[in-house]
């Protein structure tokens, strides 16, 4: 069976990126659609790697043209998601995994409702916080933009419930096997065959991290994000 679509989401600085690269490598047949950026690219990134770089004017003729399944302004910059990799994804019998904002994601929930949702959480605020700031120290990030990402945090990590799937990212290797597992998980789910031997540890990983299983782990993370910053921290 084909077709599936995972939207992944996460605040700035969770790791996400990380773990998509981990889940492409370990599992087959997922195709990854790279998203389309008004933004210019940032230390190492490669154009058509992490984002394919195009001026506005390029952007907006591609939303007049219907090019997008979704499409959002982020901090002053256009994001979006070609249409052609989902169909490129069908034509080849593929899954598609999707690395998208909480906006996209929420303009794909009602353009594809069966889409599968998974929302990266990372373990505190205080553990966001360290991750951006070890990153600008190579990215070169002015500390305002620190500020804004984590207030934006705050706000996208209440949109969690509106996820199926919810991932605390603490241990990166642990996290890459439970997106492993979401995502062979609903494959079984599809095929509509009884679970082998082999795939009920799957099945246990994915069931632990579905939306209803994990709402008392995230509610002292969102208590974190509640609290004003520390003064460590700041400093």
């Amino acid at each position: 069976m084909s077709g599936l679509v995972f939207i992944i989401s996460a605040p700035s600085g969770s790791g996400k990126s990380t773990l998509v690269n981990g889940l492409r490598s370990s599992v087959p047949r997922l195709d990854f659609s790279v998203s389309y950026t008004t933004r210019p690219p940032r230390g190492s990134e490669q154009p058509g790697r992490e984002y394919y770089y195009v001026d506005r004017n390029d952007f907006e003729r591609m939303v007049e043209r219907n090019d997008f399944l979704e499409y959002a302004d982020v901090f002053g910059n256009y994001y979006g998601t070609a249409r052609r990799f989902l169909d490129e994804a069908v034509s080849r019998g593929h899954d598609l995994l999707l690395d998208i904002d909480v906006q996209g994601a929420s303009q794909l929930q009602a353009t594809l409702p069966d889409a599968i949702s998974i929302f990266i959480l990372p373990p505190n605020k205080e553990e966001l916080e360290r991750r951006l700031r070890r990153r600008s120290e190579t990215d070169h990030v002015a500390n305002e933009i620190i500020e804004r990402r984590l207030r934006t945090a705050a706000k996208e990590i209440e949109n969690y419930c509106k996820y199926n799937y919810i991932l605390v990212n603490e241990h990166i290797e642990e996290s890459i096997d439970a997106l492993k597992a979401i995502v062979l998980s609903e494959r079984w789910k599809q095929s509509g065959a009884p679970p082998a031997e082999r795939d009920k540890p799957f099945l246990e990983v994915a069931e632990k991290c579905l939306l209803p299983n994990v709402r008392e782990r995230v509610q002292p993370i969102l208590a974190s994000f509640a609290q004003p910053q520390s003064q460590a921290l700041r400093e």
